[in-house]
């Protein structure tokens, strides 16, 4: 549950959606966690899938952050019958959900003018200017990563290996 409750906090989910792909060859992976296995489901004319997908480490491929991992089900034809199961090891994509950066938070109190007989009272004002960072956000993706560039704020790479990390301590719990 405590794995669950990191990546949530970080802003990820695995896309279960499309094709799973076979894993390149590297370095062995470390056991998958199962407190983070995630269902997976699809369908065809045919048939269908259902299962699990349990990360074991993440990476990064083409600037873009993947998950390789267990990928275990049973695969039924479209009687609902079971024709086998799988236990493969697969990379996913991961997709990072939308983050929000706040640009400005400006609060103004209270103004009294009083120009020569013109008197102008403004109350208290509030403004909050917040970036929404996602796919076809261009200015919101733009203000975020200037709001970042100082803060230590993981690139994709640096993503993985924080993913790797967190692993790694769950593996040990």
């Amino acid at each position: 549950m405590i794995a669950v409750t990191v990546l949530a906090a970080l802003g990820l989910s695995f896309a279960g959606t499309g094709v799973a792909n076979a894993a390149p060859t590297a370095p062995a992976a470390a056991p998958p966690v199962a407190a983070l296995a995630t269902p997976i489901t699809g369908t065809a004319d045919n048939g269908s899938f259902a299962g699990t997908f349990t990360p074991s480490k993440f990476v990064t491929q083409d600037g873009n952050l993947l998950a390789t991992g267990l990928l275990a089900g049973t695969v039924s034809d479209s009687s609902g019958a079971t024709v086998g199961t799988v236990s493969r090891t697969v990379s996913m994509p991961v997709t990072v959900a939308a983050v929000t950066c706040q640009v400005l938070n400006l609060v103004l109190g209270p103004l009294h003018l009083d120009l020569l007989g013109l008197v102008v009272d403004l109350n208290q004002v509030h403004l909050v200017i917040t970036a929404v960072q996602a796919a076809g956000n261009l200015l919101g993706n733009l203000l975020c990563a200037i709001t970042h560039l100082l803060d230590g704020t993981p690139t994709a790479g640096g993503l993985a290996a924080l993913l790797n990390a967190i692993l790694a301590l769950l593996g040990q719990l």
